[in-house]
């Protein structure tokens, strides 16, 4: 549970509109901090389809916001607005009440981290190496690594389980290994928000529980507002404060997951016909998929 809210959300996006493809006029911020027109956004006669459509969301310190919805929904464009790397076409986003647009990209580096659904794994580099890079944004253009740089390296390595293997090249890693590389990367920035882009994925059950509780931990004890987009409904509903439902990039309901992942609201997201239980020893949600339901009007 969030605590009583004061000040500014960590994140807001306010009205916010983005297109990919022809006609797009949503552009791709680089490291500089230049914007250019986002790919195949050559102007044709068609207009290109909003990957978001007018969304809003606040997420506050602490709170951990899980985007949900079916491939296409919108949860990586709203994850890639949200980091200042997609410059919405309508609508603002705000970073501590700040415009994310008007921050130079080491700032909003500083703030923000942002873990991408996939990377290709950097050849050569150590995962101790690949950890360290967090830390760029707070060191000076020599980046050379201090006290701090180092504490923060070996807290983010522990934290995500890597001790074992900090050694290793990460290429030779498997693809679960490398997925907590990327967020150990994430977490050595200290950042104010965390955005996640299916942060399980190839995750076996032990680290996906693990995971879960650390998203928690890094909500409450460190006070980071978490924005991660998911598939997996049980361990939305086991992480989330808030679940934010997407589709066609727009927000079908947004609230507690005991309000909104319900049966109706499910089908209407993704549909398909999910039972949603109460598990009796844990009482937590749980879901099972049945079917795939008619989707026709």
């Amino acid at each position: 549970m969030t605590e009583a809210r004061g000040g500014a959300p960590s994140v807001e996006l306010a009205g916010v509109t983005a297109r990919y493809g022809p006609r797009a006029r949503s552009t791709v911020r680089s490291t500089t901090g230049e914007s250019a027109p986002a790919a195949g956004s050559a102007r044709v006669d068609r207009v290109a389809r909003a990957a978001l459509d007018s969304v809003s969301l606040a997420v506050w310190p602490g709170e951990i916001a899980v985007l949900l919805g079916a491939n296409g929904a919108g949860k990586s464009t709203l994850l890639r607005v949200a980091a200042g790397l997609l410059v919405p076409e309508a609508g603002a986003v705000r970073i501590a009440g700040r415009d994310v647009g008007a921050l130079e990209r080491r700032a909003t580096a500083r703030e923000v981290a942002f873990v991408p659904q996939s990377e290709v794994a950097a050849g050569g580099f150590r995962v101790r190496e690949i950890v360290a890079m967090g830390r760029a944004p707070h060191q000076s253009g020599w980046m050379r690594e201090s006290p701090e740089d180092r504490a923060a390296v070996d807290e983010a390595i522990a934290r995500c389980d890597l001790g074992s293997v900090a050694s290793r090249a990460v290429d030779t890693l498997s693809g679960g290994e490398q997925r907590r590389v990327a967020v150990a990367r994430a977490l050595a920035a200290h950042p104010r928000v965390l955005l996640l882009d299916e942060p399980g994925a190839f995750l076996d059950v032990r680290h996906r529980l693990e995971q879960s509780d650390l998203l928690i931990e890094l909500a409450r004890r460190d006070r980071i507002a978490c924005v991660v987009s998911m598939h997996d409904l049980d361990a939305a509903a086991r992480t989330a404060d808030r679940a934010v439902l997407l589709r066609d990039g727009r927000v079908v309901a947004s609230g507690p997951p005991a309000e909104v992942m319900t049966a109706p609201l499910l089908r209407a997201t993704f549909d398909a016909d999910v039972h949603v239980g109460m598990h009796p020893a844990s009482r937590r949600l749980y879901f099972v998929p049945l079917k795939a339901s008619d989707s026709s009007p």
